[in-house]
């Protein structure tokens, strides 16, 4: 976990309203994290004795609250504190609210899910805070985000997008407050949850995957809540179901978008009142499980469709993580794909530069999972050392076979790919069917490199060696 900026006596104070103890928690140890004092308010009503008692430098306030609706709290709060900065949020967010919201008083507007990088400026551009780190007290810059945690070994985080991700990603993953990942399918949305339920305090619990689409829809509801013996025809005993599996630790929902509408009420349901009531059972049964959700698709034009129902969105919505696809990651690519190749060869395996040019040069519409599988395949066909362009898939290694490709058409070797086929060919002694089969490349394609390279003017030698 990153580690938090300590408050100091100066420090200033922000009060967090809204009803959801998930969602004030979350907030609360962002803003604890960025060096903000923190104080919290449940209700309206509970807000404005606070203020009475003692005025914070800001207020974070909810709109959808019980009792009194912060609308109505801000007019109040402009009644007891006129120039108290009030920042509203709300997952409802119109431009005619929003437009309502700026001419009753409040200093800025923010939609659900809350993106906490802009959070943290819209604070920092309210309360006038200097872009210097450490000013007022122990706060960080304006905008500025917690330091990136340490990661597992395997997981790599090599562009400036991951690392966004994972720092906000390591933010929130204290809290309990649900959780919507977003991306392209194959972009490791699974990776990024298998993360936030190692940085939780709920880490030494199970953390339980389900697939929505990969789900029989006339299973689904047993298989997410249980049932009890004799609740349907092969029901010959209980089963707990995923949401009991996972108690006190987290449930990972794949491909949410693909949930029935049928079942999405029932889900809502669970998520609102910490119970599930097994199939054939008419006892509902606590449950305490962090939710984590995940979807390739735009869960918003879903709602609009009528395919996905509103209130469910936003409540597992509370912050929504975008994974962006390994076209946007280049930089990570060379490590990914090394490490690939090492795990699928059992050890150590090089690959060649014109080899890694062709992956980096990729399109990778399956992303990452696209990327394993393509290295998978290259280990298999690779029987040296190292991979070579033709042991890739055809489209990823275009004109790059050298099988393939005329002698005219083969341009200039690297340095690394000139020195490896010379020394290879010197512990060979000049036996190119050998050096080809310790190289992992056919025979012919070694004879069209032999002759670039004496075409550059470099001799290899024992030529008539067959």
């Amino acid at each position: 976990m990153p580690d938090k900026t300590v408050p100091t006596p100066d420090s200033p104070a922000i009060l967090v309203v809204d009803d959801e103890p998930a969602q004030r928690r979350l907030l609360g140890d962002f803003l604890g994290s960025l060096g903000f004092h923190v104080r919290e308010a449940a209700s309206a009503e509970e807000a404005l004795a606070a203020i009475e008692r003692q005025q914070p430098a800001m207020v974070l306030l909810d709109v959808r609250l019980p009792g009194m609706d912060g609308m109505e709290c801000l007019a109040n709060i402009r009644r007891i504190a006129v120039d108290l900065p009030v920042l509203l949020i709300t997952a409802y967010a119109d431009l005619r609210q929003a437009v309502s919201a700026m001419k009753s008083g409040a200093d800025d507007y923010l939609a659900k899910p809350i993106d906490l990088e802009e959070l943290a400026v819209a604070i920092s551009d309210t309360l006038g805070l200097s872009d210097t780190p450490g000013n007022s007290g122990s706060l960080r810059g304006p905008g500025e985000s917690p330091p990136m945690p340490a990661l597992p070994e395997g997981v790599i985080c090599e562009s400036a997008g991951m690392r966004h991700l994972l720092r906000t990603a390591a933010v929130v993953a204290k809290s309990d407050a649900p959780i919507l990942i977003t991306g392209p399918s194959g972009a490791g949305k699974e990776v990024i949850a298998q993360l936030i339920h190692q940085w939780s305090g709920r880490a030494s619990k199970p953390m339980v995957a389900a697939n929505c689409a990969g789900l029989p829809e006339s299973l689904i509801e047993s298989e997410l809540f249980g049932h009890v013996r004799g609740a349907f025809t092969g029901a010959t005993g209980p089963r707990p179901g995923f949401f009991r599996t996972a108690h006190q630790g987290t449930l990972f929902l794949d491909e949410i978008g693909e949930l029935p509408l049928p079942m999405q009420p029932k889900l809502l349901r669970a998520l609102e009142s910490g119970q599930v009531t097994p199939v054939g059972s008419d006892q509902p049964v606590e449950i305490n499980a962090r939710l984590i959700a995940a979807t390739n698709c735009d869960l918003a034009k879903a709602v609009e469709a009528g395919q996905f129902r509103e209130d469910l969105y936003y409540r597992i919505n509370v912050v929504e993580l975008a994974v962006p696809p390994l076209s946007e990651r280049r930089e990570e690519i060379p490590k990914l794909a090394r490490r690939f190749a090492t795990q699928f060869a059992g050890g150590p395996v090089r690959l060649s530069p014109k080899t890694m040019d062709c992956l980096v040069a990729n399109t990778w519409t399956g992303n990452v999972r696209e990327l394993r599988n393509a290295m998978q395949r290259a280990c298999l066909l690779c029987r040296g050392d190292i991979i070579m362009p033709e042991h890739l898939p055809a489209k990823i290694a275009g004109l790059a076979s050298q099988d393939r490709v005329p002698e005219t058409a083969t341009g200039r070797l690297s340095q690394v790919e000139r020195a490896t086929i010379l020394t290879t060919l010197e512990e060979c002694q000049g036996n190119r069917t050998q050096a080809a089969k310790k190289l992992g490349i056919s025979r012919r394609g070694l004879i069209y490199k032999l002759r670039a390279i004496e075409a550059e003017g470099d001799e290899p030698g024992m030529r008539n060696v067959p």
